[in-house]
């Protein structure tokens, strides 16, 4: 019996150790020369045994899947502050739109589809609630600054330890403007992270009333098309036709200078001072008290040098409502309560210190 099983076991290795090589040799055979190969990836911070089944890759995507930082997005901010519907973009919702495209360009580069999903799937684990907004307010407060792409990078490798391969945290830390990326890969995901958020922008100030499609440059839609899907095609075209046997990802240039004037048109009016921030004033109030309130509820209990770092932790990976409840608890008078619901405060201050 035992030696039956035994044997069953062998084999079971066998096959599934060949499904992994298969899908690695598929790569390296079927790829671009320029696309990242999974069997040659830099590593891991620690070393830990191959998956029979996945590759490298596979598994960081995977990873950052059943996340909790993943799960919460879905209720965190991508413009619009508590949406009064439910068709608005959350981060969760940006995050999926921006995978879809990266996916659809590194398919048509012939480039590592299942990196390209990783670093799309983990590029904003590390936003703050409330959105740009919330990401300011830590960034005044925090002594060297605060950026989301960089707190993405602090969740994967020290908050949930996900211990992912080089090429997916570099990604992750390079998808924001003014970071050179290190694989086509990472290029893809910077380029359609714009993309996604400047269409999808659109569509959802238009459908707030904020603006109206025939407000936007005259120019910018005669170059790529008033229709959303058709302007969103035309950029994601435009990438893959301008790259295609190339070592670099970009736009033409014709391209990207359309693309860039509808952003700073964006910027103009929606992103900076338009009624989709009349809550913006509320919301840096929340987390600037709360910042400064756990700040002081943690003096007692840790080393001074580490309570900005733990408070920044935990604040920035609170949800909208979390936060707005931390608030309600910590700020607003109610009954009595038999406990407070900040534990995992303190359990950061055990894992930092």
């Amino acid at each position: 019996m035992w030696t039956l099983a035994l044997l069953w076991y062998h084999v079971y290795v066998i096959i599934t150790e060949n499904i992994k090589n298969k899908l690695e040799e598929r790569e390296i055979a079927c790829l671009s020369e320029f696309a990242t190969k999974s069997r040659f990836t830099r590593g891991r911070k620690r070393i830990e045994d191959e998956c029979s089944l996945r590759t490298n890759f596979q598994r960081d995507r995977d990873r950052i899947l059943h996340s909790k930082a993943f799960r919460r997005l879905k209720h965190k901010t991508q413009v619009f502050l508590s949406p009064f519907d439910d068709h608005f973009r959350t981060r969760l919702t940006h995050t999926l739109e921006v995978s879809q495209i990266a996916r659809t360009i590194a398919r048509a580069l012939d480039l590592n589809e299942d990196l390209t999903e990783a670093i799309a799937l983990g590029h904003d684990l590390g936003h703050t609630p409330f959105g740009h907004c919330g990401e300011g307010v830590l960034d005044e407060l925090v002594h060297g600054g605060f950026n989301h792409n960089v707190q993405s990078v602090r969740v994967v490798e020290v908050l949930e330890d996900l211990n992912l391969c080089h090429e997916t945290v570099d990604g992750i830390l390079t998808h924001s403007w003014g970071y050179k990326p290190n694989t086509p890969e990472a290029q893809v995901v910077q380029l359609a992270d714009k993309i996604a958020y400047i269409n999808h922008d659109i569509e959802d100030s238009v459908r707030a009333g904020v603006i109206a499609e025939s407000d936007l440059p005259r120019d910018c839609i005669d170059y790529f098309s008033p229709n959303q899907r058709q302007r969103l095609n035309k950029m994601i075209i435009e990438i893959v036709g301008n790259s295609l046997g190339k070592p670099v990802v970009a736009m033409s240039d014709e391209a990207w200078h359309y693309t860039t004037k509808l952003r700073e048109w964006m910027f103009a009016n929606v992103y900076v001072d338009s009624p989709a921030k009349l809550e913006e004033d509320k919301a840096r109030y929340v987390i600037k008290e709360l910042f400064h309130y756990y700040c002081d509820m943690l003096k007692p209990a840790c080393a001074p040098e580490k309570i900005e770092r733990i408070v920044t932790d935990y604040i920035s990976g609170m949800t909208d409502r979390y936060a707005v409840e931390r608030f309600k608890e910590n700020f607003i008078p109610t009954g009595l309560r038999s406990c407070k619901k900040d534990e995992y405060l303190f359990k950061l201050a055990k894992v930092i210190s």
